[in-house]
């Protein structure tokens, strides 16, 4: 049943996985490990970002990008991963792939002594917005691990209306992303309150969702 719903959630939202990149001046790798903290919500497939300082993919009461948007809506981490390496700050790139209640992921990115910070993004299923996020945190030091723990966020672009038809993934199997407007601003996730087609008792959530743990390897 879990590989299903894995496979499920991987042809739903049409995701892949992008390919990682290769310096010179390498100077080892950001361990990042995952943990889906929920009883009931499934992460999708995480995109983690090794990066210089001065990058920051949303700010808490302010409008998401279209680019967050497609990635809270629907999954889709593809628009992030181009706006990061069009700054030209961003240095590497991995995805994990589903993460499932209670399961871990791990990934390995490449760091220098410039691209030190890391940026880390995954939608939560089911929701309408919701998403978890590192925004430009640091990374580690070797044999000091960095442990965060992150709430869910709400994007702010999409109505909370908790209807199948506008939520993907096999929960729901609805639509990933449109363009119609929600609250407006990138804020913490209210959780899901069974206004809709979803069960609170089954699907809501206590703040944080997920832990994550980042260490420096060579």
């Amino acid at each position: 049943m879990k590989k299903q719903l894995l496979s499920m959630l991987v042809l739903s939202l049409g995701l892949g996985a992008f390919s990682t990149q290769s310096y010179a001046s390498d100077k080892g790798y950001y361990k990042i490990t995952v943990t889906n903290l929920t009883r009931g919500s499934l992460l999708t497939p995480a995109l983690a970002v090794s990066h210089d300082k001065g990058v920051k993919i949303f700010e808490e009461g302010e409008p998401a990008s279209d680019a967050l948007a497609q990635l809270a809506e629907g999954g889709n981490t593809a628009p992030l991963h181009d706006m990061l390496f069009a700054s030209g700050k961003a240095k590497d790139a991995a995805n994990s792939g589903p993460i499932l209640p209670g399961k871990s992921v791990t990934m390995m990115v490449k760091t220098d002594d410039d691209a030190e910070q890391v940026t880390l993004v995954s939608m939560v299923l089911p929701t309408n917005d919701g998403f978890i996020a590192l925004n430009g945190v640091r990374g580690a030091k070797k044999g000091k691990a960095r442990v965060y723990y992150l709430p869910a966020y709400d994007a702010g672009s999409e109505v909370n209306d908790e209807h199948c038809t506008s939520i993907p993934g096999p929960h729901c199997g609805g639509e990933p992303y449109n363009a119609a407007n929600g609250e407006g601003y990138v804020h913490i996730h209210a959780g899901i309150h069974g206004t809709g087609d979803l069960v609170a008792a089954d699907t809501d959530w206590r703040n944080p969702v997920a832990k994550v743990v980042i260490e420096k390897v060579k």
